[in-house]
């Protein structure tokens, strides 16, 4: 298995080769396909090149198969608008598209540099977005890359597969597939992109062998997902990971249910043929995920993206061997998700606890019960968050703490300011969502912490291309050293320099500690190892 992976990596590498930059000065680039004419933003010295093929397009006979390389194009191709975005309907009522419309065909990176040549050899950024592998783009403006490319750093983003269209497996897929796997094209679409980094992005001013791979959500999750897979930790030297990993939030589940659902859903549709599934149109295929009873499609222990549990993989030290630098927010899930309509009492916070934890009532409680109402709301709001995806997180800076690389981790709890006043009747969603032009239903109580997504804009610096919020001097404020943190990250390993609070890395052997990112931010040792103890107890129990 190894060796049919490795062959897969460099039969891409292969088609991939790198050619002679042509002057970046010309806003041109060559890369191993072809010639591409970028645009240069006169105000920043930045070029952006965007809607680059970094694969073929993966429809009719390509649709759930694994990326094939781009092919060639003659003559000079224009780079100054976004490929489209994947399949996805609006899930997110916090996601702005700056792409033209979905499509099938959606295998497109961006590309940000300040490099005026290819021989500057600039760190480079790679970030995968969040939606919870059934929405998102590389285009939000929230992902924009001039930012970071204004602190020296080539930044890339990038589009992959969703949903039914990245993550759907059956038992024909299965058969017809030379790896005799399926589902996780979206990760692979990753992988892709990632290989086609490693032998393009020298010819924009960028160093293949300093790669940082980073994302949030889904993207965090895609992140600990490449370090656990052999066809991807070769190809980047650092990762971040924003709130989430796959070692407790999507974990892959095996091939042969997957198998079954996917072929469940696909036979309650009418679809009852592998000619069926790959003649149906696009957006017909997209309409019936909408159904009422389809399933979230997801990661799959598939035996060739991962060829084991990445559990497993982490268990006994085989993931990538890098620098992390990962964390959680303050306020994951809201408490609701743990209460539901509940009033926030200590008796009906103590009902949530056995009905989630029947077998494990007292020893939740030992961890997250309270005895004053008004503690409540907070205790839920942990609880909430940590079954979402701040254990999993925990789990993965545990995990990786147990190498010889150094971990940096983070706990962030900037509120976000209030919406603007022409932002109207729109209110906050679960999980950092808005919610716009809303007349019904029962609004999510105010957050008091940060949201889930809440520290995008802040580390990549684009709190000003995010229209919705009023941002306040102390935002910019925590926008600055959060980024100043990743940028050093991204250039070094190490997050650390001159004029900002001092970031320690975790301890080996003592009390792990965290980065407190807020309007002052300060190290302190860790505070809540008896919660994620008994999740991880309550994990192995299963």
């Amino acid at each position: 298995m190894k060796t049919t992976l490795s062959l897969l990596a460099a039969t891409f590498l292969m088609q991939t080769v790198h050619s002679p930059a042509v002057s970046l000065t010309s806003n041109q680039v060559a890369t191993a396909n072809g010639v591409l004419e970028g645009v240069f933003e006169p105000g920043s010295g930045i070029r952006s090149f965007k809607g680059i093929p970094f694969a073929q397009p993966p429809v009719g006979q390509l649709r759930w198969r694994p990326p094939v390389p781009p092919q060639n194009w003659k003559g000079v191709r224009k780079a100054d608008m976004f490929g489209p975005r994947a399949m996805q309907r609006p899930i997110f009522g916090d996601m702005a598209f700056r792409s033209d419309g979905v499509s099938e065909d959606c295998l497109y990176l961006n590309v940000w540099t300040p490099a005026k040549s290819a021989r500057e050899h600039l760190p480079v950024l790679v970030y995968f977005y969040g939606g919870g592998f059934a929405a998102g783009d590389g285009s939000e403006g929230r992902y924009d890359g001039e930012s970071l490319a204004r602190r020296g750093i080539v930044t890339v983003t990038v589009n992959y597969r969703l949903n039914v269209f990245g993550f759907f497996a059956h038992p024909e897929l299965t058969k017809e597939s030379p790896h005799h796997a399926s589902g996780n094209y979206g990760l692979m679409d990753q992988s892709a992109a990632l290989a086609w980094v490693k032998k393009n992005i020298a010819a924009f001013g960028g160093d293949p062998r300093q790669v940082t791979i980073a994302g949030e959500s889904a993207g965090s999750i895609s992140v600990s997902a490449h370090m656990a897979s052999p066809l991807s930790r070769h190809l980047f030297a650092r990762a971040i990971g924003e709130s989430g990993s796959v070692l407790g939030t999507m974990t892959p589940g095996p091939l042969a249910e997957a198998e079954q659902v996917g072929l469940k859903w696909a036979t309650n549709n009418g679809l009852n043929s592998l000619a069926d599934l790959k003649g149906i149109s696009a957006d017909k295929l997209l309409e019936l995920t909408a159904k009422p009873g389809t399933p979230w499609f997801s990661l799959v222990l598939d035996g060739y993206f991962f060829p084991e549990d990445p559990a497993l993989v982490f268990r006994s030290g085989k993931q990538a061997s890098v620098p992390l630098l990962v964390g959680w927010n303050s306020e994951e899930m809201n408490y609701r998700a743990v209460l539901g309509p509940g009033e926030p009492t200590v008796e009906n916070f103590e009902k949530a606890v056995q009905r989630l934890y029947p077998d494990n009532a007292d020893a939740a409680w030992k961890v997250y019960g309270v005895s004053n109402p008004d503690e409540v709301v907070q205790a839920a709001t942990d609880l909430a968050g940590d079954r979402f995806i701040a254990f999993s997180t925990w789990r993965w800076a545990d995990a990786q703490n147990k190498t010889d690389k150094p971990v940096y981790r983070y706990y962030y709890a900037h509120p976000r300011p209030a919406m603007k006043p022409e932002m109207g009747n729109a209110t906050p969603g679960l999980a950092g969502g808005v919610i716009r032009n809303s007349v019904t239903g029962r609004p999510a109580p105010a957050s008091k912490g940060a949201v889930h997504s809440a520290e995008i804009e802040y580390a990549l610096g684009n709190l000003s291309r995010n229209h919705v919020y009023d941002w306040t001097p102390d935002d910019y404020k925590v926008s600055e050293v959060m980024e100043s943190y990743f940028a050093n990250f991204i250039k070094t390993g190490n997050p650390n320099a001159n004029g900002l609070p001092e970031w320690p890395s975790m301890s080996k052997t003592g009390t792990p500690s965290f980065m407190w990112i807020d309007v002052n931010c300060r190290a302190e040792p860790e505070r809540h190892a008896d919660r994620y103890q008994f999740l991880e107890q309550v994990q192995k129990n299963k």
